[in-house]
């Protein structure tokens, strides 16, 4: 059965709201694979928003969900505690190597990233020694979710542009760009120009956070920039008192070839957001990890020195089952799956240059990331450029599925899959745009 938006009662997010625009109605799925409900068999080569790390319905998921179910479905967390929770907490503490201290859980990558933020002024406010801070250092090409908090310390883009108005005071730079830098620079005679007019902000002014995405901008064109900037950026932060925040919603559970981005950087934020694979993409939980000089400031029987922030299902039973499980899975060998990946993309990018030449630009790989830009020209290059629509569309008479950011192409697929399956996304990806080369 084929829809359209205007067919359905669900208000399909980030889709046109026209006729014209096409659904895939999706019934069921397995390993990389997801069926449509006319038995056609497609290939999720973005594990469903990067949620997916084992693929769908990995069978020690399955089971962790189908176990807790029997014992507990939920309960709230204020004023209680239960073993799914503590065994993630202790998990995830574990993956850090104890580099932070305790777990905040939300449902979700914004509401984690708006923990972070909320915790970071009360830091100051509870902070004897501090005056209060409220006001971020932000970047460009960044994006932190869709929510007021979450949005306000992204990039002015498309996704929040027509909300400014709603916008709390933030100080924005242009984001760190290794495969372009402005400055001509290459990462041996980088000296992290990017960050001048940063670090003179930040000695002059008193903020409250640096928010940053470590290594990758994701959802605004997986930019790689190097592991320098964000010891730069450490440095700064530590002179200044300033809190840093990385956003590993993306990044985190291996996606760069260690359990988080900061341990591939070796640069320790302060606070560490993740949520998207935590549960392996089975159900919806985001984490929030607090350093313990962070927390020290919130003890305290002032009752306004306490924390009042939760979620109706925060750290609920099920999806904390299935995160803990999701965790052993990544340290058991998830990251000899990632390097796999990894390997066998980059033994893709010679020939796939070869057979699209000029036509494409930047080829990346960097862990289970894929990525390069179409040379497209006759749109303005953001999310909303129509040649997205197009090799997304085109994509799916090779039952691939695909979702280019505007003239980025980009495949985060589930660390388990197999060389069959990437042989043919790339064939797909292939014959997708030299068809379009030869309408030229």
């Amino acid at each position: 059965m084929k829809y359209n938006p205007l067919q359905t009662h669900t208000w399909v997010p980030l889709t046109i709201q026209e006729e014209g625009e096409s659904l895939i109605d999706i019934v069921k799925a397995e390993g990389e694979f997801v069926f449509d409900s006319e038995g056609n068999q497609w290939i999720d080569a973005i594990a469903s928003w990067w949620t997916m790390i084992f693929g769908h319905r990995h069978p020690k998921l399955v089971s962790a969900l189908k176990t807790q179910i029997d014992e507990l479905d939920h309960v709230m967390l204020a004023g209680h505690i239960h073993p799914a929770a503590e065994n993630l907490s202790k998990s995830l503490l574990e993956l850090t190597h104890l580099d932070f201290h305790k777990v905040f859980y939300s449902d979700n990558g914004s509401n984690a990233i708006e923990i972070a933020l909320k915790l970071s002024i009360q830091f100051y406010r509870n902070h004897p020694d501090f005056n209060p801070r409220s006001e971020f250092l932000v970047f460009s090409n960044s994006y932190h979710g869709d929510s007021i908090g979450a949005m306000n310390v992204s990039g002015k883009n498309y996704f929040n542009r027509i909300f400014s108005e709603l916008r709390f005071p933030t100080k924005e730079f242009p984001a760190p760009n290794c495969m372009n830098c402005p400055w001509g620079k290459n990462v041996s005679s980088c000296e992290t120009e990017c960050l001048n007019d940063l670090e003179l902000s930040i000695k002059q002014n008193e903020y409250a956070g640096i928010v940053i995405e470590p290594l990758v901008f994701g959802a605004n064109g997986m930019l790689f920039y190097d592991k320098k900037v964000l010891i730069k950026l450490r440095e700064l932060a530590t002179q200044t008192n300033t809190l840093l925040i990385f956003d590993e919603v993306f990044t985190g559970m291996g996606r760069l070839g260690e359990f988080f981005g900061y341990q591939v950087a070796g640069v320790k934020p302060d606070l560490l957001v993740m949520a998207k694979g935590l549960t392996g993409g089975m159900l919806p939980l985001g984490a929030t990890l607090v350093s313990e000089f962070i927390y020290q400031q919130f003890l305290s029987k002032d009752p306004y020195h306490a924390f009042f922030h939760a979620h109706t299902m925060t750290g609920n039973p099920m999806a904390c089952s299935v995160g803990y499980v999701s965790v052993k899975l990544l340290q058991e060998d998830g990251m000899d799956l990632v390097k796999k990946l990894e390997s066998s993309l980059q033994r893709r990018i010679e020939t796939f240059q070869k057979k699209l030449g000029k036509r494409i630009q930047n080829v990346r790989v960097f862990g289970g990331i894929f990525a390069f830009e179409y040379k497209e020209t006759i749109a303005e290059d953001e999310y909303l450029n129509p040649i997205g629509k197009k090799i997304r569309e085109k994509m799916r008479e090779f039952r691939v599925l695909l979702r280019p950011l505007g003239r980025t192409i980009y495949i985060t697929p589930p660390y388990t899959i197999s060389e069959k399956s990437l042989d043919q996304i790339f064939l797909a990806m292939e014959e997708t745009l030299l068809s379009f080369v030869d309408s030229d």
